[in-house]
């Protein structure tokens, strides 16, 4: 019977290996050989024909187990004693677990095709794009040297040169009134100063009190008045900053999206006119079924901006018209009333033009500020 010859080698393989592996080994290699035991009483050969089994091949078996380790797949689960029949083992290949395995491959699964469809969705965006650019340079460059044809609406590029040209006076007036609100300021500080020193020298100096007093009493006013002016400049300058960068600024947005809404539109039509020219094959035909329908999607996107820029250009025009009208009339009346001396005049400006004059000192920092 091989199999106390076979337990004996377990044992003496066992006494040579280390003392914590014995147990472990010993089990792995019983129930092994246990397993080939049981399958190997009816051996078949490639003939078809009976034989015994040898115990040199069980012997190498067992040392094969011993170098390579036990193989999870062809381990064995024993019921019974050591001399049970072949029914009482039960291979562990054979006891699965369907609904645990399933559970677990599904996440996997459902992550692997949530990022094969990131990565494809990625893909079609860097293609389109890519074709796109091609396109659009390489009928940028056709129009820069005289070869490819521009599609112009000579009214409203009329009117989209004369905001440009607008635009970049209204930013001139806008640099000189700054300009001005910062040297008037510093000239505002300078009279307040200067008041507050003829006030001083006028309680210092008895000979000299009457003429330093006037002195202080109109430098005084004048900085009053000063502030009171500064009020109505910055407002005016806030207007015309607002105008410029925001409201032109938003309308030149538009105007660059058009710009680039009618360069893809003549990109893909130049492209559909250089399919229909060429010869007519089957795949020649799709390609320009392809072409017609990316014409025609930049062609609405195109006419869509055109018509969304006039519509700006109209209504920027109008607000311009009635903003300045307001600002310049407001600019004109304070500056009159404060160099002819009106103090009445120049405060019922600000309040015709509904201006709010900050307190004095509300621009300073306070103590607890400033540390």
């Amino acid at each position: 019977n091989p199999i106390p010859l076979a337990v004996f080698y377990v044992i003496h393989r066992s006494l040579c290996a280390a003392p914590h592996e014995v147990d472990r080994a010993t089990s792995i290699m019983t129930d092994s050989i246990l397993s080939k035991a049981a399958t190997m009483e009816i051996p078949i050969n490639s003939n078809g024909d009976t034989r015994t089994a040898e115990e040199d091949s069980l012997e190498q078996d067992l040392q094969q187990v011993m170098v390579s380790g036990p193989n999870l797949n062809e381990t064995s689960i024993v019921s019974g004693g050591y001399g049970g029949a072949a029914e009482g083992i039960i291979p562990t290949s054979s006891i699965k677990a369907p609904s645990m395995h399933h559970s677990n491959s599904n996440p996997s699964m459902i992550s692997e095709e949530a990022t094969r469809g990131v990565a494809v969705e990625k893909f079609d965006s860097v293609k389109k794009w890519s074709i796109n650019t091609y396109k659009c340079t390489k009928q940028m460059f056709s129009e820069r040297f005289g070869r490819g044809m521009k599609t112009v609406d000579l009214e409203l590029e009329a009117q989209i040169d004369v905001l440009r040209e607008t635009k970049l006076k209204y930013e001139c007036i806008l640099r000189l009134a700054q300009a001005l609100t910062n040297h008037f300021y510093n000239m505002v500080q300078t009279q307040q100063a200067l008041g507050d020193t003829f006030a001083d020298l006028s309680q210092k100096s008895p000979e000299l009190q009457d003429e330093f007093g006037y002195n202080a009493e109109t430098q005084k006013l004048l900085c009053k008045n000063g502030e009171t002016l500064l009020g109505a400049i910055n407002f005016f300058v806030s207007s015309i900053n607002t105008m410029v960068n925001k409201t032109m600024e938003d309308t030149l947005m538009t105007i660059k999206m058009y710009e680039n809404a009618r360069l893809e539109y003549d990109a893909y039509r130049t492209d559909l006119e250089e399919l229909s020219a060429g010869p007519r094959d089957a795949a020649t035909i799709m390609r320009i079924e392809t072409a017609q329908q990316q014409y025609q999607i930049h062609k609405d996107k195109y006419e869509r901006l055109r018509s969304d820029v006039s519509i700006k250009l109209k209504f920027l025009e109008e607000n311009k018209v009635k903003v300045m009208h307001k600002q310049l009339l407001l600019f004109h009346n304070a500056i009159s009333a404060y160099f002819a001396g009106n103090q009445q005049q120049l405060e019922e400006t600000l309040r015709q033009f509904n201006v709010k004059l900050k307190p004095p000192g509300s621009d300073k920092l306070s103590w607890l500020e400033e540390q």
